[in-house]
């Protein structure tokens, strides 16, 4: 197989030696870090190409001998067509090119934890394959809802079902549930930190969200966060009361709360124009015409919830005040 470990993006990209090409996701509109310290390090934004040099650095002075063995590095050509694929699967509407994806985003996330400084990107790597073998799945036929109206909760009912919450999920969720609640917002809307980062307050994504609820930096700054020394993304507290204000600003414009997770994922435009054009007012009537990520995404976090709290999702209340 070839990998790709993009240094300060943590978005190994993998191809089968039969195919000689895959995927990419963008890159990231923060800086990458050093060598030394991938994780914590910041700089200057780099082109792709120094981007891929870089990686190829990284992967050439850390990688174990065993990983070597099983993984090569890439062309410069292999890891162009890679990027641009994988990003139009999670952005385009076919649950079964994402899906097929998952060899190798599973390999990935393997070679992305041997990999020093990199556990960060790995959590957000992690929810990301769940989503993708969920795909898989959702891509068969489904049968008609038995407990709630939305598409592909039940199948996450399913899958979820049994799967223990992250280990720091108990220390965290007391203080995330008390900041959603001061900001009007369900208390247990906090549980979509499980989804979005496995409650890693560090988690990164190659596209530069980050913490437990994966704010990109300009949408941080407009809910009042720094993202430079210190970068606040990071904080649990601050970031709940930032995502729950988003969450509370959405439900305003959208009225109920598949929709306003909706654009949480996917943005207010593209689940407003999705709206317009379907002549829709429900997340279950626009969902084939939204992105694969968001389809499945909001019926996990109604999963979760579920499961987590044992409420059913229709009792999910507005926001208050």
């Amino acid at each position: 197989m070839v990998l790709v470990a993009l240094a300060g993006v943590a978005a190994p990209l993998v191809f089968t030696a039969e195919s000689g090409a895959g995927n990419k996701t963008n890159p990231p509109d923060q800086s990458p870090p050093s060598a030394a310290a991938p994780a914590s390090s910041a700089g200057q934004t780099l082109t792709p190409d120094q981007l891929y040099e870089l990686g190829k650095t990284l992967f050439d002075q850390y990688a174990p001998p065993e990983v070597k063995e099983q993984y090569e590095f890439p062309s410069k050509g292999q890891w162009d067509v890679f990027a641009v694929k994988l990003q139009q699967a999670l952005e385009g509407d076919s649950l079964e090119e994402l899906a097929a994806y998952e060899p190798q985003a599973r390999a990935a996330l393997t070679a992305l934890r041997t990999l020093p400084g990199y556990e960060d990107y790995a959590a957000w790597l992690e929810e990301r394959l769940d989503l993708i073998e969920t795909a898989r799945l959702a891509a068969r036929p489904q049968p008609p809802p038995r407990r709630f109206a939305m598409p592909y909760y039940d199948l996450w009912l399913q899958r979820l079902s049994g799967r223990p919450a992250p280990p720091n999920a108990a220390d965290l969720m007391p203080g995330l549930r008390a900041a959603f609640a001061a900001e009007g917002v369900p208390a247990d809307l906090a549980w979509m930190a499980e989804v979005e980062s496995t409650f890693n307050p560090n988690a990164r994504s190659p596209s530069g969200a980050k913490g437990l609820f994966q704010l990109m930096p300009e949408t941080a700054k407009t809910l009042g966060l720094s993202t430079w020394l210190p970068d606040e993304r990071a904080d649990p507290e601050k970031s709940a009361h930032a995502a729950a204000r988003l969450l509370r600003s959405l439900h305003a414009q959208f009225g109920d709360w598949p929709l306003a997770l909706a654009a949480y994922n996917a943005g207010a435009g593209r689940v407003s124009r999705t709206l317009a054009t379907k002549k829709a007012r429900t997340f279950s009537e626009i969902a084939p015409a939204l992105p694969v990520e968001t389809r499945l995404y909001v019926p996990k976090i109604y999963a979760t919830i579920t499961l987590r709290t044992g409420m059913p999702p229709e009792k999910l209340a507005g926001p208050e005040g």
